[in-house]
């Protein structure tokens, strides 16, 4: 299953094609490795409680996937979405030479239109995808949908940081200097403006949790980093609920 057919949907799945080679060295350089800690955090909320099965959204090159199997010490199995055909061979790739690799499977989908059956998944997690998402309220009911009634939905993402000195500090930084660093490093400096302007215009973490409570998630909380600059969404679907 492909991505939806709209113009944005396309530019974006194109983008990630194009900046697959490049994608991990350039998250880990921007952030100054702290995207390492920021998943780690989100792989704790996800693997409370003994889950199994658990689908990784947007997976990209399959970083927070194989991070989470080897959290696990092998006693979870992460099925990675993507959208993106280079991502998904740079994680089968990794698939291929990882310990964590026989407990991931990936495939190419959108999460809009999840290609899974209703309560297939014992928890599911995204990093920094929702900004990438044309209809966010789709994404989430449909990670509604997939998930069996008491399982964990944790989310990572940036948002434009609380107002103050570091808001200060981190415009001059995201919003200049990262285009520059990114479009040298990857060769595309579209790119990296885009991820600049996604994080710029994004809704605010207080709408983003509305839309998960809408999605019908329940204990719906928001952890933020960084002055918000990065903020963690975790939700469940509460026990008695079926999609």
């Amino acid at each position: 299953m492909s991505a939806s057919n709209s113009p944005r949907d396309r530019a974006v799945q194109n983008m990630f094609d194009r900046i697959a080679g490049r994608y991990d060295l350039l998250n880990h350089l921007i952030s100054f490795r702290l995207d390492v800690r920021w998943r780690h955090h989100a792989i704790r909320q996800i693997l409370t409680g003994g889950n199994s099965l658990i689908l990784d959204i947007g997976t990209g090159t399959g970083d927070l996937a194989f991070n989470a199997v080897k959290e696990a010490k092998g006693n979870a199995r992460i099925v990675g979405l993507d959208f993106s055909l280079q991502m998904l061979k740079r994680a089968r790739v990794k698939q291929v030479t990882s310990r964590q690799g026989v407990n991931t499977t990936f495939v190419m989908g959108s999460a809009m239109a999840s290609p899974f059956r209703d309560d297939s998944f014992d928890g599911a997690m995204t990093a920094f995808v929702l900004r990438n998402v044309s209809d966010l309220s789709l994404l989430f009911a449909e990670t509604f949908r997939v998930l069996k009634p008491g399982a964990k939905f944790v989310s990572l993402d940036m948002f434009p940081p609380s107002t103050g000195w570091f808001s200060t500090f981190y415009s001059v930084y995201f919003y200049s200097w990262v285009p520059r660093i990114g479009g040298i490093l990857s060769k595309d400096s579209n790119a990296y403006r885009y991820l600049s302007e996604s994080v710029r215009q994004f809704q605010t973490p207080e709408n983003v949790e509305k839309l998960i409570e809408r999605a019908g998630f329940a204990n719906v909380t928001t952890r933020k980093f960084m002055s918000g600059a990065v903020c963690m969404h975790v939700a469940e679907k509460s026990p008695m609920v079926k999609a």
